[in-house]
């Protein structure tokens, strides 16, 4: 199987200083995959630069013109998280354009699946606002291209970050074409996707938000999967998955209060594979969000090469070793709001 990767060195250009979103957290995810021998069994693809229509289907044409204008200038903040510099207008389209690159590659074949190593991440940036880290957000910007220049009528996402995506469901939450699925904490920044939160008008239903408390681990997570992502994506029949990885939901982020390890994401990213493969054709295109410890950055995305690669990967950290918080009840109570059975 032909797996893909996108990378350019520009995206090291968005200068963030010490903020946690640094360019560091590309160079330690390309030192690892090149130690552990994965780089070399990945194929290259081009990455490109965002077309300005292609970031207007998303964000309005006022946001798109702040962000110019604030660099143009030298740089600053978006808000209190959201710093930007001289070239980080350019870095955020190929970001965006990054994600598209690996979406057509998916979808015309050359690879069966592919994983978009862009910064800055995207998920919280809405129509209307930069936040959270955010500039554009990338993976609603390929969805966006998927269906409207894709030729596809039917597009899931899928948001294992521990922050919700509340711009990428703000972007979607009135259109049935996009199912978007998010598990996060909560409450937790940015306080957005309670469960009954599920999408307005024409799209009710098609948002499918699991706010986890903190302190979920394996099991937790394990069983929102199980009980809900796997079969309401079924239900919905994607022809396409795009999923917003972060793996800042480790036990060792220093952002958050979670307990999964390196086997939960490894239940959840192999679960996703298979439901590709089951429902898509293995149609899928990986976008990296979040994740703040470099060694946790770094082995989360080695983890993900290694299955879609179909090679075995141990868990380097272990498990959290505490008490992990129960959520079956929680899990029930939106099974029945969705109807799932």
């Amino acid at each position: 199987m032909k797996v893909g990767y996108v990378y350019d060195p520009i995206y090291l250009e968005h200068d963030t200083g010490d903020h946690p979103e640094r360019k560091e957290r590309l160079l330690a995810i390309l030192t690892r995959l090149k130690e552990e021998g994965l780089w070399e069994r990945l194929v290259p693809l081009q990455a490109q630069e965002a077309p300005l229509e292609d970031l207007a289907r998303i964000h309005q044409r006022v946001l798109i013109d702040r962000v110019r204008r604030l660099a143009e200038h030298g740089g600053g903040y978006l808000d209190a998280d959201t710093p930007l510099g001289a070239r980080s207008f350019q870095v955020a389209r190929w970001a965006a354009g990054g994600a598209i690159a690996a979406t057509r590659a998916v979808l015309s074949g050359q690879v069966q699946s592919a994983y978009a190593l862009v910064r800055p991440p995207g998920h919280h940036a809405t129509p209307s606002r930069s936040m959270g880290f955010c500039l554009f957000n990338n993976v609603a910007v390929a969805a966006g291209w998927a269906l409207n220049q894709g030729g596809l009528s039917r597009v899931a996402i899928i948001d294992f970050d521990v922050h919700h995506g509340n711009g990428t469901q703000e972007a979607f939450e009135t259109d049935p074409r996009v199912l978007y699925v998010s598990t996060h904490q909560y409450p937790f920044y940015p306080g957005t996707g309670h469960w009954q939160d599920w999408g307005k008008g024409l799209g009710e239903g098609t948002c499918l938000n699991i706010p986890l408390p903190a302190y979920t681990g394996d099991e937790g997570y394990k069983g929102a999967y199980e009980r809900l992502v796997f079969p309401k994506v079924r239900m919905f029949h994607p022809e396409l998955i795009l999923v917003s990885a972060g793996y800042d939901a480790h036990w060792a982020d220093p952002l958050a209060w979670m307990l999964l390890s390196f086997e939960g994401y490894r239940f959840i990213i192999e679960g996703i594979r298979s439901l590709a493969e089951e429902l898509c054709a293995g149609r899928l295109v990986f976008v990296l969000e979040g994740g703040y410890d470099l060694q946790v950055l770094s082995y989360g995305v080695s983890l993900t090469f290694a299955i879609l690669l179909g090679l075995p990967y141990a868990d380097p950290l272990g498990p959290a070793g505490r008490r992990e918080s129960p959520v079956g009840d929680l899990l029930e109570q939106i099974a029945r709001w969705h109807g799932l059975p």
